[in-house]
């Protein structure tokens, strides 16, 4: 089972923080691979899907964990321990500020970076997951940050919001075959987005 977890705060006043992005992913997979309707299980919203392959199809979960950002590990251990899954079959898509605005990413394992869902994540399975990156900018001051990610993106941000979401779907064949860094050339080619300082990319 893949696992493929989203970021995000549970409630219609959080859906389009930049913190959502990793939500506004889910529900771009969920659409382009008809995964089934969502169900409350894990301290999540959940669904589960088939997503096609060359080596045919891998079965995976949604998890939108409904436990606010800070405590998404509690959602997916919950998730990994019933499926028996390992790190390596978790795949965490999450805004990251210190990638320019529609600029993404995969890494493997490290630190959280400051970022509060991460730490979360590793504090409960371990920092050996699959991390989506999904650039969201830098207000430019640390002070700023918490005000920037719990901000709604722009009128002007929907453009590549959306291109980049559907990017992450179109391309998903790659992400569950564990090609991981073609994966993160897909995205890109299909959704291309200027390599910008962080700091200078991103609206306040």
């Amino acid at each position: 089972m893949l696992i493929i977890v989203g970021q995000g705060n549970p409630g219609a006043k959080y859906a389009y923080n930049r913190h959502n992005i990793g939500f506004l992913a889910l529900k771009a997979i969920a659409a382009r691979w008809r995964f089934a309707a969502e169900r409350s299980k894990f301290h999540s919203l959940m669904s589960e899907g088939f997503i096609d392959t060359p080596n045919g199809p891998v079965k995976a979960l949604l998890l939108k964990p409904q436990t606010f950002y800070n405590e998404t590990g509690r959602a997916v251990s919950e998730a990994m321990k019933f499926y028996k899954a390992t790190p390596a079959d978790v795949v965490v898509f999450y805004d990251e500020i210190d990638l320019a605005p529609g600029r993404f990413r995969m890494k493997l394992g490290g630190g959280a970076a400051g970022n509060n869902g991460v730490r979360s994540i590793t504090a409960h399975i371990g920092p050996d997951f699959r991390r989506a990156r999904m650039g969201t900018g830098h207000p430019g001051h640390k002070d700023k940050v918490m005000g920037h990610v719990l901000s709604d993106f722009h009128k002007v941000d929907q453009a590549w919001v959306n291109a980049l979401c559907n990017a992450c779907a179109e391309a998903l064949p790659l992400l569950a075959a564990g090609e991981d860094e073609k994966y993160q050339t897909e995205v890109m080619r299909l959704a291309p987005a200027d390599k910008l300082d962080p700091r200078q990319g991103a609206l306040d």
